[in-house]
Parts: structure tokens; C-alpha cells; sequence
């Protein structure tokens, strides 16, 4: 069975299949923030997800990072490392890329265990 979250007409924030929650890529929503700022709201809003469906932090089998911008890699990894749970940190890629809007300095993709 396929369980989703917040049906749109174009996607689903969340889908959840043999004990796997799948998020859609998280923006932030206020997208005036800096990098900093940016990232601790997508990050929240991922917690607030993995809650949803049972889960948290600890059990994210793999992260998948978009930055426009590489120079904000390290502010984005400063508030990405003070989130992850020491010794539970997953399987990450980061990666430039264009986003869909121009004022966002971040798209995270989350897989994670329930």
C-alpha cells in the first residue's frame, strides 16, 4: 500500500511504501532568509514530515542537496551538521543546481525509515 501527504495536482509532499517515507524536495518559505536561514526552515519542515509519518532525523536513509550557489556550501553545512544526529549522519550528495525560483538558496530531498 501507497500512503501519500498533501495531494496536489502536480505532486505529493510525502509518500510512504513498505516502511519508507519518500519527501518531495523541501524549499523554504520564506525565501528573503539568507543561506543560514534558508536551510534551518527546510530542515524543519522535513522534521515536521518525518513526524507525520512516524519518523525523525535518525532514521533518513539518504539527503540529497541542491544548491544554486556553491559558495554556500559550508553556512549550509554549519546548520546541516548541528541537525544531523552525531553517528547517525546519512548518505548525502550535494549538488549545484538552477532551482525552480531564483530567491531559493536550497532544495533538500529526504528518504527515510519509519
Amino acid at each position: 500500500m501507497i500512503q501519500r501527504f498533501d495531494v496536489g495536482p502536480r505532486m505529493s509532499e510525502m509518500a510512504v511504501h513498505n516502511s519508507t517515507i519518500y519527501l518531495a524536495g523541501q524549499v523554504a518559505e520564506d525565501a528573503s532568509a539568507d543561506i543560514a536561514g534558508q536551510t534551518a526552515q527546510v530542515l524543519a519542515a522535513i522534521d515536521a514530515l518525518l513526524l507525520r509519518a512516524g519518523s525523525d532525523r535518525g532514521k533518513i536513509l539518504r539527503a540529497e542537496i541542491f544548491l544554486p550557489d556553491m559558495a554556500d556550501f559550508a553556512a549550509m553545512n554549519a546548520i546541516w551538521e548541528a541537525w544531523v544526529v552525531p553517528g547517525q549522519t546519512p548518505p548525502r550528495a550535494t549538488v549545484q543546481a538552477a532551482l525552480a525560483k531564483p530567491e531559493w538558496k536550497i532544495e533538500i530531498v529526504v528518504t527515510a525509515a519509519v
